[in-house]
C-alpha cells in the first residue's frame, strides 16, 4: 500500500517534467507492442528509468530533479535525445502528441506490468481504450498545507494549459471534431479530471488513504487528476497538458507552471484569499477547452463574463514575465497543425511530423 507522508513536502521551487511518448516503427505508426526499449536494455545516460504506460508502444520519461530552472531545458533536451538515440538503436522511432492518430487500441498489446494488468481488470473498457499521451510537470513546494492550498487555485488555470496544448484531435484513426480529444477518453477513467477543493493537507491524505485502504485504487499515483498534491514527492504535480514533440513548448509549460507555482505560494504565505469556481463551472471551461482548443473562452475567476484565451495569455505574460507562453498560442496550435497537414498531405505526412 503506498501512501505518501507530510514530511515530503520539504523543498521549494524544484522542477521535474515527465513526458509519455509513443514507440513507433519505420512508418511511423506505434508499434503493436515491443518490451525492447524498456525491459531489454538499461535505460541510457541521464534517464535513470524507463517505464511503459498502459500500452507497451507508449513509453514515459522524467527529467532528473531541476533544482535551477535556467537548466531545464539542458535537462530535457538531454533525456529526449538519450531516448532517441535509445529506440533508433533498437529500430524504433519515438513520436509525440496527447493521442497518436494511427494508435487503434484493439491491435495494440497491453504492458504486462502487474500494476496496469490489474487497472485492466478492475477497470475495465475505459481502461482498455485509454491510448493517451501526457505532459506531467512537477514544481516542489516545502509545506503540505499550502500544497494543498495551491493545488486548489491552480485549478482555473486546468483548461487553460488544456486549450494551450491541445495536440489530440484523432482517436482510433478517424478526427473527433475535438481539439483535445486526449482529454476526454483519459476522463472516462475513474479519479480524473477536476478535482474538489480540500481543506488543508489532512483532509487529502484522509481521503488519499481511504481511497487506497477500501480498494478503490492501489495506490495514491491512481488519483488522476488534472492537479494534485503529489504525497511522495514532496510537490503540485499538473497533469492537464497532452503529450507535445516540440522541445520548446513542453518547456513553456514547464516555466509557466512553475511560474504560477511559486506565485501562489507567496500569495498564500501572505495570507491572500482567491476566489474559486464552482467544480461544474471548471468543467464546463474544460469542455471549452477540449472542443475548441486555442478558440477557447472561459469563465472568468471572478463569476463575471468571459476571457479569451489569447486575452488571459497577454494578461499572464504581463503579470509572470513567461514570455514563451505567448509564443505557444502565437503558433499554429497541435490540433490544427495535425488537421492542416492530414488534408493536404495525407496520414503518412502527419505520422512523420509527430516523430522527435
Amino acid at each position: 500500500m503506498e501512501l505518501g507522508s507530510r514530511d515530503a513536502f520539504d523543498r521549494m521551487g524544484t522542477l521535474g517534467i515527465e513526458e509519455e511518448f509513443f514507440i513507433v516503427d519505420a512508418d511511423g505508426r506505434p508499434t503493436s507492442g515491443t518490451d525492447e526499449l524498456v525491459y531489454g536494455a538499461d535505460p541510457p545516460d541521464p534517464i535513470d528509468e524507463l517505464d511503459h504506460e498502459l500500452f507497451k508502444c507508449t513509453i514515459e520519461t522524467q527529467t532528473p530533479l531541476i533544482e535551477d530552472v535556467s537548466t531545464a531545458r539542458e535537462k530535457l533536451t538531454a533525456v529526449r535525445e538519450a531516448l532517441v538515440e535509445h529506440a533508433e538503436a533498437h529500430g524504433f522511432g519515438i513520436a509525440a502528441a496527447g493521442l497518436h492518430p494511427e494508435a487503434k487500441w484493439r491491435e495494440l498489446d497491453h504492458a504486462e506490468k502487474p500494476r496496469y494488468r490489474s487497472q485492466l481488470d478492475r477497470i475495465q473498457y475505459p481502461q482498455h481504450r485509454n491510448t493517451t499521451a501526457g505532459l506531467h510537470v512537477h514544481v516542489g513546494v516545502d509545506d503540505a498545507d499550502k500544497a494543498v492550498w495551491v493545488a486548489n487555485r491552480l485549478r482555473w488555470y486546468m483548461p487553460v494549459l488544456l486549450a494551450l496544448s491541445a495536440n489530440s484531435p484523432c482517436w482510433n484513426g478517424y478526427d473527433t471534431g475535438l481539439a483535445s480529444a486526449r482529454a476526454k477518453v483519459f476522463e472516462n477513467l475513474p479519479n480524473t479530471g477536476m478535482p474538489t477543493t480540500f481543506e488543508d493537507f489532512e483532509a487529502f491524505q484522509r481521503y488519499e488513504r481511504r481511497m487506497v485502504e477500501d480498494g478503490s485504487i492501489e495506490d495514491r499515483g491512481e488519483l488522476w487528476f488534472d492537479v494534485r498534491p503529489h504525497t511522495q514527492h514532496g510537490s503540485v504535480e499538473v497533469r492537464a497538458p497532452d503529450g507535445q514533440a516540440d522541445p520548446e513548448v513542453t518547456l513553456a509549460f514547464a516555466e509557466y507552471v512553475h511560474a504560477l507555482v511559486v506565485d501562489l505560494a507567496e500569495r498564500y504565505e501572505d495570507g491572500e484569499s482567491i476566489p474559486t469556481l464552482r467544480r461544474e463551472l471548471l468543467d464546463e471551461n474544460k469542455w471549452r477547452a477540449t472542443r475548441r482548443g486555442h478558440d477557447a473562452a472561459f469563465l472568468a475567476r471572478d463569476g463575471e463574463g468571459t476571457v479569451s484565451l489569447g486575452e488571459f495569455v497577454e494578461r499572464e505574460v504581463d503579470r509572470l514575465g513567461v514570455e514563451s507562453l505567448q509564443d505557444v498560442y502565437d503558433r499554429e496550435s497541435g490540433a490544427a497543425r495535425q488537421r492542416r497537414i492530414l488534408d493536404e498531405q495525407g496520414v503518412d505526412a502527419l505520422c512523420a511530423d509527430l516523430r522527435l
